[in-house]
């Protein structure tokens, strides 16, 4: 299973939208897609109408259930939504208080991976969405993922939170003995402003390869879609926001990267 995580410690900068549009568009060529809610905000629960107020199994009950965990027990939490190919594990307000109980607790930064290496079997891709602050939650996502996606809105408040995840990812690549693939997904875009212009120019030429080539753009389809409840793809096909993520998704994860997961599941 490949696993993905979408983080940035600053809010607002698009790491829910990105979520599920590259994980529908996952779902549309036909992998297993899981997508992991860690914000205790729950905002992708929320989008396939998921209450975190009233949510009992959740991405909270991993932590509680730490030195229980086994296939069945983190298979229960999952749910499948009304989209072939996508399942969620939903979040809890729950995960709130975390952080006051891993003071002195082992091994709580390698909670969700080892929960989702027991799902291995039962899907192609996880993507996981996380809070915009650096703690137990966002550790845990960035310790277990593969890749990281780290969506920067083109505004100049948003560049100065990137130098902040540059820093965290530091630390984390101290502490796997790798440093973490990771690329930058420029968001929000509005060509009409210069604002925007002028901050996307300064990620290209501060960060230059680190940055994807394309960038999303402002689209009010992709807040719609949200709305309804549906992938971005689902909603609009052909929107300027989903044609861009499109793009995005194929440089992350081409067609043979697609095809070898899918061999990987079915040798034939």
């Amino acid at each position: 299973m490949l696993i993905w995580t979408v983080a940035n410690q600053k809010g607002g900068v698009g790491k829910t939208t990105t979520s599920v549009a590259l994980g529908g568009l996952a779902a549309q060529q036909g992998l297993r897609v899981l997508l992991v809610d860690m914000d205790p905000q729950g905002s992708l629960s929320c989008y396939f109408r998921q209450n975190p107020d009233t949510q009992n199994a959740s991405t909270f009950t991993l932590f509680q259930e730490r030195k229980n965990l086994s296939t069945d027990l983190v298979g229960q939490l999952v749910t499948q939504t009304a989209f072939p190919g996508l399942s969620v594990l939903p979040s809890s307000v729950g995960l709130a208080t975390l952080e006051r109980q891993v003071i002195g607790a082992d091994g709580m930064g390698l909670v969700l991976g080892r929960s989702l290496a027991l799902l291995d079997d039962d899907f192609d891709l996880a993507i996981i969405d996380c809070p915009p602050v650096l703690g137990v939650l966002m550790i845990n996502a960035l310790a277990a993922c593969q890749q990281l996606i780290m969506p920067v809105q083109t505004e100049f408040l948003a560049l100065k939170g990137t130098e902040r995840m540059l820093n965290t990812l530091q630390m984390i690549g101290r502490s796997r003995r790798q440093p973490l693939p990771y690329i930058m997904l420029p968001t929000m875009f509005d060509r009409r402003t210069q604002a925007s212009v002028a901050s996307l120019r300064t990620l290209r030429n501060t960060y230059e390869d680190r940055v994807w080539a394309g960038r999303i753009p402002v689209d009010t389809k992709l807040r719609d879609a949200s709305r309804l409840g549906l992938p971005p793809h689902v909603y609009s096909e052909d929107s300027h926001g989903i044609e861009a993520y499109r793009s995005f998704y194929a440089h992350i994860l081409p067609v043979k990267a697609v095809r070898r997961v899918q061999a990987q599941v079915d040798p034939r």
